[in-house]
């Protein structure tokens, strides 16, 4: 899927070329900057790939509907930025290129949602060259990824209310002196 930010369809698309576009735009009233690495999966830029995966944010996992060899790299995609974020899951998103290639299709949309739902990441469909659904499957990253970050901001919120309260609850405080009534003393006085 080639997303050029003049918004058409490259059809002289190499794609043993590695190629990065930057993009901004606004989501959700939010501007947001796409800086976009497209690496066609040539093996040949493994090394430069996992150094862009260390920087990534969020991440689109593309293939073609027509080439069934794209669709079975992505689970080695998925692991290798795993391993790269040495993490369980990260925002990524599944995405089917070549919709508008129905004969053509090799790999059934049943098939593509059931390994999206085994990798645990969303998946869609789209047609670069129709401009249908490019910008869904970038927006719906974007989205993804601001509400991983936001998740993450209330988890860090949430143990460092903890560690407040812990802090507070182990500080020494005098003990207090419970209330006890006395009487008061009577005088006498004889004469």
């Amino acid at each position: 899927m080639n997303y050029d930010s003049t918004s058409y369809f490259v059809t002289d698309y190499d794609p043993t070329i590695e190629d990065s576009y930057t993009k901004q735009c606004v989501i959700d009233d939010q501007v947001a900057r796409l800086d976009i690495l497209d690496t066609a999966g040539q093996e040949e830029f493994s090394a430069m790939r996992e150094q862009y995966m260390r920087s990534g944010e969020g991440f689109l996992l593309v293939f073609s509907v027509t080439d069934r060899n794209s669709f079975d790299e992505i689970n080695k995609f998925h692991k290798q930025i795993l391993r790269v974020k040495d993490r369980d899951e990260f925002p990524m998103l599944l995405v089917g290129n070549k919709s508008d290639l129905e004969s053509q299709r090799v790999v059934s949309q049943l098939e593509a949602q059931q390994l999206a739902q085994q990798l645990r990441i969303p998946y869609l469909e789209c047609s670069a060259k129709l401009r249908l659904n490019v910008d869904v499957a970038f927006h719906d990253l974007v989205r993804l990824i601001r509400l991983v970050n936001l998740l993450f901001f209330f988890i860090l919120f949430f143990f460092l209310i903890i560690k407040i309260y812990r802090k507070f609850q182990a500080e020494e405080r005098p003990p207090l002196k419970p209330a006890v009534y006395q009487k008061p003393k009577r005088k006498c006085c004889i004469l």
